[in-house]
């Protein structure tokens, strides 16, 4: 079969049922924090706080919903982390709740849950924050400080981000020692899993993070650290204080049942942005690359998200590609301002060039948006992994080759104009 005819099989074929934004991601940083989870550094695959920057659900883990930890002993302090896309910080909709339950509370309640140690350099907002309910502190039971933290919010329970924030990363993606997810008895989500604050571990911190999706919308996040901080802390223990057993506890008490409850509903998933879950992106980015003659050693993603690790011999290089679909009225004109160029078709395409998030290793992006609010973002990294460590002095593909694929006319026969 023909190159084209292959390719426009292929995308026909993993498009059949497909429906443009019908499930919101938690890009679920940066925007958030992708402000965050950006895109957290979205990128974001090592650390926890919320930025969207990763990709598919490693992407929704690694951008969790915590965020740096400093100290302080304010009730509703400024520095703690905004909330989901669609709240005051990232949205229109509000997410405050009346305030029923205090950062005072929240405060009393993690002390109560986390016994056999003393809880210090608290920090919390109550329910009436609009950037959601969060509590943190420094937790010491005698073998060394450690940060600790709890965030609630209210999601739409049948939507993309519920599964996708309890469900283990691909191991190809994210860096972790255990991970395990869960169906409990009340049909609740649960999430636990043992990794790292850095995906390169540059440091010996470590991240521990348990995440609970209830039926009723509710979702639960936590997280320990082996240092008296997030990042810029010396670690002072091998391990996080809590077992999973306890992280489990944790996120399962009912004592946050009042703060969730005061929140008001979420919305349904439908945000601009989305990433498109009836699209095989993986599939697609393999033919695509073949014509550069460039043996491909792996191959991973879902969804409207997708890799391959191409080896020309001279080291691995990742290529990702991401496929978002935005609203009509919501294009992504902040990330075009500037340094675009026109294609055919309306197609306004943008190349970049940097450093990534781990040591020695780059980042080469070719983004293009199309008029039907259709985004293809290739990256190209000159790693195997996004968290290294780095391969080559280069990815394989050149940011020309990367753009040739971004803006490729074959895109159409999986989104017709």
């Amino acid at each position: 079969m023909p190159f084209e005819d292959e390719l426009g099989e292929a995308l026909r074929r993993a498009g059949d049922g497909f429906t443009a934004d019908r499930h919101a991601l938690v890009d679920a940083g940066e925007r958030r924090g992708r402000r965050l989870v950006a895109r957290r550094r979205a990128s974001v695959i090592g650390g926890s706080v919320l930025a969207l920057a990763v990709i598919g659900s490693a992407g929704a883990w690694t951008t969790g919903l915590l965020g740096g930890s400093g100290p302080s002993n304010v009730a509703t302090p400024s520095g703690l982390p905004t909330g989901l896309p669609g709240q005051s910080g990232g949205g229109a909709v509000s997410r405050a709740g009346t305030g029923a339950v205090s950062g005072e509370q929240l405060i009393a309640i993690l002390k109560e849950l986390t016994p056999g140690g003393q809880l210090t350099d608290t920090e919390a907002r109550g329910t009436d924050s609009e950037m959601g309910p969060h509590v943190r502190g420094v937790f010491d039971d005698g073998k060394g400080k450690a940060a600790i933290g709890v965030s609630l919010t209210r999601i739409d329970p049948t939507g993309q981000m519920a599964t996708d924030m309890t469900k283990c990363p691909d191991a190809k993606q994210v860096d972790y020692d255990s991970c395990k997810d869960e169906v409990l008895a009340d049909g609740s989500r649960l999430l636990l899993i043992q990794g790292y604050e850095y995906p390169d571990r540059r440091e010996p911190t470590k991240s521990w993070r348990a995440t609970l999706a209830t039926p009723q919308g509710f979702l639960v996040d936590a997280s320990e650290w082996n240092a008296p901080a997030e990042k810029g802390a010396k670690v002072s223990r091998p391990n996080p204080p809590l077992t999973t057993a306890q992280m489990k506890t944790l996120v399962t008490s009912d004592k946050w049942r009042p703060a969730l409850n005061d929140l008001p509903p979420a919305p349904t998933e439908n945000q601009p942005g989305t990433s498109a879950p009836g699209f095989d992106a993986k599939a697609g980015l393999e033919i695509l690359v073949r014509k550069y003659d460039v043996p491909t050693t792996d191959s991973g993603g879902a969804g409207g998200d997708g890799y391959v690790v191409l080896d020309d011999g001279n080291g691995g290089s990742r290529i990702e590609l991401r496929i978002q679909q935005y609203g009509p009225n919501e294009p992504p004109s902040s990330d075009f301002a500037s340094g675009t160029t026109s294609e055919p078709n309306g197609i306004q395409a943008k190349v970049t060039q940097g450093p990534a998030d781990a040591k020695g290793v780059v980042a080469w992006r070719a983004d293009a948006l199309r008029a039907n609010g259709v985004r293809v973002t290739v990256t190209a990294y000159n790693a195997q992994e996004r968290g290294g460590p780095a391969t080559r002095t280069a990815p394989v593909l050149t940011v020309a080759q990367l753009k040739e694929i971004a803006v490729s006319p074959k895109w159409k026969d999986r989104w017709g104009r």
